[in-house]
């Protein structure tokens, strides 16, 4: 069985932490349960516990309420828990469950059957808004709905390729496994706000806090990433997810912060209520293998070398020594 715990984070937007910082403890707590855990930053983990179940005699809800015990007791941070046959299925249960709770979804065709058939058709991996937009335009607006559908008519509607990806996870098909040590090539951080906020500027601040924290960890650890994904978590619990690539490789905050801006401002949430946004750099690769195109803008330099100073400044006085203005206040 496989378990997806997210972790709840502790600091609001004006905190400025996130839970991304934290995760890597909390991997470590469940690596001494079951080496198999794959890190979905910024608060989430796969687990793989096949072989803890035999190792220590106990099922899977079982294992999961020890986990939530010592990440409780270690780092007191609660978790929300998905159980179930394979990671698919258990983030949408991490997702559905209750905060504070584990859902368990039972290894037997009729049980998976059971779970999916009311979900939103959005609620499958991969299925993004326009999908969704074409599916429901057909009636297919849940994933009973939709697995129902013979595969011939699922390809018209969304092509050859999605339509047979969308017709096996609507029957439970996952051909995906726990990644180990995925989150090498990632990192991420997310701002929950206190209320679900509709104030654009409040979502900007957010998103400047955000890729100002990961253009810092990269900056630390001499890395660049290639692209940006911006998650949109809203009030009822449901999310957006657009990717897009970087002009070129990068961890100059501002350049960050403008990639993860023109990804905001695409999305047209003018009267979305926001629960957290989240932003993750992708495809990360060492600095020295990076090339920057030089420019005959003198505050360009300018800005790179006051972010030097400043990240200087931070490792010898701490993360909050120096902050953009606007967040300042």
């Amino acid at each position: 069985m496989i378990l997806c715990i997210r972790f709840h984070s502790g600091p609001e937007l004006q905190g400025g932490g996130g839970s991304g910082a934290t995760l890597p403890a909390l991997v470590g707590l469940i690596e001494d349960i079951s080496p198999a855990v794959q890190a979905l930053p910024p608060d989430t983990a796969l687990v793989d516990v096949r072989g803890a179940e035999r190792y220590f005699g106990q099922d899977a809800a079982g294992i999961a309420s020890v986990l939530r015990v010592r990440a409780l007791a270690h780092l007191g941070t609660g978790c929300t828990i998905g159980v179930a046959p394979t990671p698919m299925l258990a983030r949408m249960a991490a997702r559905r469950a209750a905060p504070g709770t584990t859902l368990v979804v039972a290894d037997d065709g009729r049980a998976i059957e059971r779970f999916l058939e009311p979900g939103r058709v959005g609620e499958l991996p991969g299925v993004g808004a326009a999908t969704a937009r074409a599916l429901r335009a057909y009636g297919l607006d849940t994933i009973g709905k939709t697995a129902a559908v013979p595969l011939s008519t699922l390809q018209r509607i969304t092509g050859v390729r999605m339509g047979r990806e969308l017709y096996e996870k609507a029957h439970g098909v996952d051909r995906t496994g726990v990644a180990t040590n995925a989150a090498a090539r990632s990192l991420a951080a997310e701002r929950t706000f206190s209320r679900d906020e509709l104030d654009q500027e409040r979502h900007r601040r957010a998103l400047l806090s955000i890729t100002e924290e990961l253009g810092v960890r990269m900056r630390g650890t001499d890395q660049v990433c290639r692209s940006l994904t911006l998650t949109v978590r809203y009030a009822d619990r449901s999310t957006t997810t657009r990717t897009r690539a970087l002009p070129e490789p990068t961890a100059h905050s501002a350049a960050l912060a403008g990639v993860a801006y023109r990804i905001h401002e695409s999305l047209g949430l003018q009267r979305a209520r926001v629960r957290a946004l989240s932003v993750r750099a992708e495809g990360l690769v060492p600095a020295e293998h990076a090339t920057h195109q030089l420019t005959l803008d003198p505050a360009d330099d300018r800005a790179r070398r006051i972010e030097a100073v400043a990240d200087r400044a931070r490792a010898k006085f701490g993360p909050r020594a120096i902050v953009p203005g606007s967040l300042a206040a």
